[in-house]
């Protein structure tokens, strides 16, 4: 059997970032090259039904092999990196950690401070896999793929574990909120399922943010400044004036827990014209219905100030909260809690500041919670995760398939 690590190295080892400006499914192609990939390994190690679907869907069966009838389980992780930094040619490297700074490269002085990141300490006496800070490491989610292929492989090569139906999908384009416009759900084909997909061993999630995206598009009027009085319609400063108007204490920044927020993610233009990207986050959804009101009610005031059509705004919702879909499959839930407890492992429930492949499932009629990788301080180059919680959440999926004869009879 190879070993999660390995698995990890591997897939790690190809870039696979999606792209935000690419309405196409995939919206990479270089994320077809793990497709391949995985699939090719799951026909290896005998997994059954393996395909690939035409938007790189990769999708797999390991049979049932026991006489209960059985829900069919799933798990679910996605294939590509997120945006906010390179996952080409990732330099891994894996370190026994013994406490302290890490430096991941001295010659751009590039270092991991114990101080900046205190779960550093829960580390201690593991074997870290870091990079040399120039790219992001990959755990968000190769290392969810690589728990789930161990598993599987671990499942095919001991058919005395009894377990019910396992089904297996990865998906694309989950960093840019499109991971499951194409997911075959019907024929999937799953009871329920998780995403493994989350942080520190323990993670369990099963409530996240409601979420929009606002676009707004300002059309200024540029005159030169030496003859602008009474004629220039500043577009940079209307969007700052905006700005202005919003909660400043809903800034993710100030927000914590529950609490949602008003994100400007990008911002880019001149006098004559500018643009501002905002997310528009709130677990609770009367919370968030009222946050989109007062952003469109802010449009229109600034459109009765400068001239209708000054401002344009796009506003889309994103996903919503699971726990809504979920407050009916809630064993799925508290099997993954009691699996983590017969481990050893502490549950750590508590609401995603984001959301998930899983949220959007849920809607489309698979309640999907989402479980731990290991993975520490995703999109970044800080980003780690250690050999010995990989191999801990592959013992965790292992169990949950054991345990998936308790929910017999049950509906979920």
């Amino acid at each position: 059997m190879r070993s999660v690590k390995d698995r990890f190295l591997e897939y790690i080892a190809m870039d696979t970032q999606s792209c935000e400006d690419v309405e196409e499914v995939p919206s990479t192609k270089k994320q077809w090259k793990l497709a391949e990939r995985l699939t090719e390994e799951l026909k290896q190690m005998g997994a059954s039904d393996v395909h690939m679907g035409e938007h790189c869907y990769v999708y797999a069966t390991i049979p049932a092999n026991s006489e209960k009838k059985l829900p069919v389980l799933g798990f679910i992780a996605h294939m590509d990196t997120a945006t906010a930094m390179s996952g080409k040619e990732v330099k891994a490297k894996v370190i026994p950690y013994h406490g302290g700074d890490i430096v991941l490269n001295e010659a751009q002085n590039i270092v991991m401070r114990a101080e900046q990141f205190p779960a550093l300490v829960e580390e201690i006496g593991k074997d870290l896999i870091v990079t040399d800070g120039t790219t992001l490491l990959g755990a968000d989610d190769k290392a969810g793929i690589a728990e789930i292929m161990t598993m599987a492989e671990y499942l095919l090569s001991n058919p005395q574990i009894e377990h019910g139906e396992i089904k297996i999908g990865f998906t694309p384009d989950e960093e840019v909120g499109r991971g499951v416009d194409f997911f075959d759900v019907e024929g999937f084909g799953a009871d329920g399922a998780y995403t493994v997909d989350g942080g520190a061993v323990g993670e369990l999630e099963y409530e996240n943010f409601n979420a929009a995206g606002a676009k707004v598009k300002i059309h200024g009027t540029s005159i030169h400044p030496g003859s602008a009085k009474g004629q220039m319609k500043n577009a940079l400063l209307i969007g700052m004036e905006l700005e202005g108007m919003l909660p400043q204490e809903q800034k993710p920044a100030y927000t914590e827990g529950y609490e949602g927020f008003f994100h400007l993610d990008e911002m880019s233009g001149n006098v004559e014209e500018a643009v501002m990207a905002y997310i528009i986050r709130d677990h609770d959804r009367a919370k968030f219905e009222g946050k989109k009101k007062l952003f469109v009610r802010v449009v229109d005031f600034l459109n009765a100030k400068y001239g209708e059509g000054t401002v344009e705004l796009s506003l889309k919702d994103s996903y919503y909260n699971m726990r809504e879909k979920l407050a009916d499959h809630m064993e799925l839930v508290e099997n993954a809690k009691t699996a983590m407890e017969k481990l050893g492992i502490v549950p750590l429930i508590r609401p995603i500041r984001g959301g998930t492949d899983g949220a959007r499932l849920s809607y489309m009629g698979l309640p999907c919670p989402n479980l731990c990788t290991g993975g520490y301080n995703c999109h970044g180059k800080f980003e780690y995760i250690s050999v010995q919680d990989m191999e801990k959440v592959v013992e965790l999926l292992i169990s949950l398939c054991q345990m998936v004869s308790t929910l017999a009879g049950q509906n979920i």
